[in-house]
């Protein structure tokens, strides 16, 4: 643990984990925002409670707790837990759609003020009027939005969701504070009606915003949120010492709130009880020829760091089709939408990206891979490996190979492409590293 409350010295770490792949009035406080029943992968909805289908209530609580990182050590964070509900990094993904009038009613325990901005969104009230930053008696501002107070306090925002998409909320008071310690979480807003042009038969949710060329299929829908940890940082605030930004220098980097290999454990992962959300990537193969037409997928890309984090899917391009909850598009609806390999996410900001998969070559034991395999002697095989090159295909492996692989799958491994940051405090390939897993065509005995 790092700091005195565990009684653990930081330490450089010498073992890397061992990997595991599965696959209201404005003070008051309704009933906990409900969690929908997690997939195994995918994004995890926190749904709002009270106030009618068009407005959802939230309650979120600051909390102190740990979680864990992939060198074994652990680090004290602040989050945002849903309702009264035990910590959790990062905080819930708050779900709802466009026309919604959205409440979030802030629990303040920890022993200063905190707060809840909503970037993206506007005419935000805090407590029924306009929300406003708090000033210091010399003037000097002191939080971006209004508080609730230490030890108990309480703040309702409330605001008009209109453009739907992928928004970040963070705490507005001392954010380079309290927003390193875990004071964030991911908001998406989905389209209230099928777009102009949208499908017949398609519904409101498989669309990424008001633009009928942006449907996808919701069962591949991902969120991969990046964020970084200066572990001394943690330390002192654990110990409620001062820090001096100044020496700020994260060592740790995580998507979703785990560093690889938790970071492909199922959502809800028993070993990883204050970390949720996973951020494997389960995809079936695109279909190009499929009446009516396949669905890609879709990834929520957000970055809560302080420098640009360049993701690097493998395997595939992507369509960016929004950044920052606004599609791509011209002042007449001209499509701006623009493909791209590596997805640089600067600070604050978020990208909606488009994605499919499908073997271009159309490569099978009859149309074989035009590459010559080495003897085995000169392989090192692989935990994914199937044993076959071909999707769908299981080959016997050599004695004593182990091996994760369920059905001849496809394994493509996704990463941050800022080298250094794939790293736990030195040791290597952990932090924000995923894989998206391509099952073959249905029906298959996939697990």
């Amino acid at each position: 643990m790092l700091g005195k409350a565990r009684n653990r010295r930081l330490r450089r770490p010498t073992l890397l984990v061992a990997l595991a792949l599965v696959g209201a009035t404005m003070t008051t406080f309704v009933p906990a925002a409900t969690a929908e029943t997690p997939s195994r992968v995918g994004i995890a909805c926190t749904t709002g409670v009270g106030g009618g289908a068009t407005t959802p209530i939230f309650n979120l609580t600051t909390k102190t707790g740990y979680i864990s990182l992939p060198d074994g050590n652990t680090a004290f964070m602040w989050g945002y837990s849903s309702g009264f509900g035990s910590f959790q990094h990062p905080g819930p993904v708050l779900c709802v759609n466009a026309g919604d009038t959205v409440t979030v009613i802030l629990r303040n325990t920890l022993p200063e003020a905190a707060s809840i901005v909503f970037p993206g969104q506007v005419n935000v009230l805090a407590n029924g009027t306009p929300a406003q930053p708090e000033l210091s008696g010399a003037g000097a501002t002191t939080s971006l939005t209004n508080t609730a107070a230490a030890g108990g306090g309480t703040v309702t925002y409330s605001f008009l969701a209109t453009n739907p998409g992928t928004y970040l909320y963070e705490s507005g008071t001392n954010p380079e504070k309290q927003v390193r310690m875990g004071l964030f979480g991911a908001l998406i807003v989905r389209p209230s009606a099928v777009p102009p042009g949208g499908a017949v038969g398609s519904i409101a949710s498989e669309y990424a915003n008001n633009r009928a060329d942006s449907r996808f299929n919701p069962a591949e829908e991902f969120m991969v949120l990046l964020s970084e940890i200066d572990p001394y940082q943690h330390q002192a605030v654990e110990n409620n010492k001062s820090f001096n930004m100044n020496t700020y220098h994260p060592r740790y980097w995580l998507i979703n709130g785990r560093g690889f290999p938790d970071s492909i454990a199922d959502n809800g992962a028993s070993w990883l009880p204050t970390q949720p959300y996973g951020a494997l990537a389960k995809v079936g193969e695109f279909d190009r020829a499929a009446v009516p037409a396949d669905q890609p997928g879709m990834a929520r890309y957000l970055n809560v760091g302080t420098e640009d984090f360049p993701f690097h899917p493998h395997g595939n391009n992507g369509l960016v089709a929004a950044r920052d909850g606004r599609a791509l598009e011209g002042p007449a609806g001209e499509d701006l939408s623009f493909e791209k390999f590596a997805i640089n996410i600067g600070p604050g900001q978020t990208w909606d990206v488009i994605f499919k998969w499908y073997d271009a070559e159309n490569y099978s034991p009859s149309n074989p891979v035009p590459v010559t395999v080495p003897q085995l002697a000169n392989e090192e095989i692989g935990v994914f490996y199937s044993g076959s090159p071909y999707l769908g295909t299981k080959e016997a492996l050599p004695p004593g190979i182990q091996s994760v692989n369920q059905c001849g799958e496809y394994y493509i491994i996704s990463h941050n492409h800022a080298l250094f940051q794939i790293t736990s405090w030195g040791t290597n390939m952990t932090g924000p590293i995923t894989y998206m897993r391509i099952d073959p065509p249905t029906p298959n005995n996939c697990g």
